[in-house]
């Protein structure tokens, strides 16, 4: 057990000894004691290098999406990635020695909302800022990743990674078979026929699909539009070729132009610092108060949503409260 969750464990066992006492004590009176933790401000870690000048590394892993995440037996706030990315935009915007940006993504995609709202606000940023921002894939930069890296200057891939998926995609069980097994129906009073549109309960009408694929198009426009805006070097004839949904290993990306250059996370860094016009730098990230980085692939920890752990809870599967519109790869 390391020094750091010991001082956990020793935290919550004083806190909860602390609260029995008071609830123990003759005569007290009831205090509303809360042992939610919220999430304490952005610290920044340097991971190496010196200079005048810094590259900020930011870290876009899991699955991009803007819903919180459950929080289960966990005391502590977990901030969601969208947020996440506009705090740490917002701390580099204040501080004039960041001169460059490394986004390292490594994510499926996500949400079509999420997506979009973080290509936005990076957007946004660059601005606000004279500064170069560079995008480093890794072992995987689909769908809603690749949708985020058109909105930096550079795009970097390693020869392995997988990337591409360039569309949208909304899915739903059809669970009416089952239910008649199982001798459960369901009951559905609504205000037009409409009104339960892609209802896991009932195959969807022609109509609706009509309707659900008007949506589609748009979004994949949308995709479409940003990625001509980021990569002016691809022909109408290149965007032919990726926008069915495949995906590309990195080298094959090169080659279609999806990606500038084949390399690695120490390639993007040097990239970025000759953009910005710097020889030396210290290469910086943000984390939280109690974690660590300790160098430029550590993880946002506590806040990257684990794609195969979201999958395993079932947050994945199109079986939700609202209709998901992704730009996600999910075979």
């Amino acid at each position: 057990m390391n020094l750091r969750k010991k001082r956990g464990n020793g935290f919550w066992q004083w806190s909860l000894v602390t609260v029995l006492l008071i609830l123990s004590t003759p005569g007290c009176a009831f205090i509303n004691v809360s042992l939610y933790q919220p999430a304490l401000p952005l610290q920044e870690g340097v991971i190496e290098g010196e200079g005048p000048g810094k590259v900020l590394v930011m870290d876009i892993s899991g699955v991009l999406a803007y819903e919180e995440k459950d929080k289960g037996g966990s005391f502590r706030e977990e901030v969601n990635l969208v947020a996440r990315v506009k705090e740490e935009l917002g701390k580099a915007a204040a501080d004039d020695e960041i001169k460059a940006i490394v986004l390292r993504i490594q994510s499926p995609g996500g949400t079509v909302n999420a997506s979009d709202l973080i290509h936005h606000e990076i957007s946004e940023f660059k601005k606000k800022r004279n500064v170069v921002v560079v995008a480093c894939f890794l072992g995987i930069a689909t769908s809603g990743g690749y949708y985020v890296a058109t909105a930096a200057d550079h795009i970097i891939a390693q020869p392995t990674t997988l990337t591409g998926s360039i569309g949208t995609i909304a899915l739903k069980f059809n669970v009416e078979g089952l239910m008649e097994k199982v001798g459960v129906t369901e009951e559905t009073v609504k205000s037009g026929d409409k009104k339960d549109m892609w209802s896991p309960f009932r195959p969807a009408t022609s109509e609706e699909k009509k309707i659900f694929q008007s949506i589609i198009d748009e979004y994949q426009g949308k995709f479409l539009e940003v990625v001509r805006e980021g990569r002016k070097n691809m022909t109408e004839t290149d965007l032919a070729k990726v926008k069915d949904g495949r995906v590309f290993s990195g080298t094959q990306a090169f080659k279609l132009g999806l990606v500038d250059q084949l390399g690695y996370l120490n390639d993007a860094i040097q990239w970025a610092k000759n953009a910005a016009g710097i020889e030396r730098a210290k290469v910086v990230m943000y984390h939280r108060p109690g974690t660590h980085v300790e160098n430029v692939y550590s993880l946002s920890q506590g806040e990257a949503w684990s794609w195969a752990e979201r999958l395993r809870q079932g947050e994945l599967l199109p079986q939700r409260e609202t209709p998901q519109f992704m730009y996600l790869w999910l075979p």
